[in-house]
Order: structure tokens, then sequence, then C-alpha cells
């Protein structure tokens, strides 16, 4: 799959901060290892690192929540076509995320974590939700998509985000 990234607001290596883009892609390698339809090669994502202001008019008119949220995100195939996608073929756009710097940084902070562990989380599950996976249905969904996220996360040395649960 191929990532489409674009850095808005967001700190950037040369001030000290992270580098963004080699991070989404090292996400995306993480994500991919545990949920292998993310790497069809006709696949494309884009990822847009940006500020609560943006992410808040989103929210709002694509979900109809007045608020700024960590990340968003939006597919465009099901998981159903995902899965019936042949490897060969013209280009196929899997959908849109998006990751608010504010809400991002304050949540982090909030867990005691690096920005860039909290991002890297939150890349990972933006990409599942690409791919079909949920959490909103039942219980047994937000399980199988926490495993999925834990079992990504590790491949980046990153630990358990919901081992404090």
């Amino acid at each position: 799959m191929q990532l489409d990234i674009e850095i808005d607001g967001w700190p950037t290596a040369n001030a000290g901060g992270t580098d963004w883009a080699d991070l989404a892609e090292r996400a995306h390698e993480a994500a991919e290892s545990v949920e292998p339809a993310l790497a069809n090669p006709r696949l494309s994502a884009s990822i847009l690192f940006t500020l609560d202001e943006d992410v808040h008019t989103l929210n709002r008119e694509w979900r109809a929540k007045d608020k700024p949220t960590n990340v968003l995100s939006f597919p465009m195939l099901t998981r159903e076509q995902l899965l019936a996608l042949a490897g060969e073929g013209g280009p196929e756009m899997l959908g849109d995320i998006a990751l608010a710097l504010e809400t991002c940084e304050r949540e982090a902070r909030e867990k005691g974590i690096s920005l860039a562990d909290h991002t890297a989380h939150l890349l990972v599950h933006g990409l599942l939700h690409l791919a079909g996976h949920d959490h909103v249905e039942s219980d047994g969904q937000a399980e199988a998509m926490e495993k999925l996220e834990v079992a990504a996360l590790a491949k980046m040395g990153i630990s358990d985000p919901y081992e404090d649960r």
C-alpha cells in the first residue's frame, strides 16, 4: 500500500520533533503484519497530520460531533471489498486518516507516554479502521481490534496501550 502523507503544524524532525512520515510508514508496516489485506499493492491511503481545528471541522461535518478528536478514519472500501480486491489492476483508494496535534499531545501527556508512541498507536488504529475493523458494535469487536493493535505496536517496540485497563 502506498501512503500519501501530509504534515501541517506538527513539530518537524528539524525542530527536535519526530519524523512523522517515517513513523507513519513504520506504523503501516506493523499494521500490515497483523492485517495482510493492507499489503495489497493496489491500495493507497492518505494520512494528514494536522491541528485540532481542522479535525474538529471534519468531525463536525462528517460525524456530526462538534469537537476535535485524536484520529479520524474515512474508509472508502468495505471490509468485503478489501478482502475481494485482486492484487493486480488499477489503483484503489482505501481511505483517509487525520490526526489532531493538540489532542494527541494532551492525551500522550495524560498517559505519560511520548507523542510519537501515542501517534503510532493512533496510526495503527486508523489503518485497522480503514481495513474494516471496528470497536463500536460489540465488546468482541473491540477486543479483537485491540489485540491487533497490541500485536502491531509490539513489532514497533511500543508497549501495550491497554495494559492499564
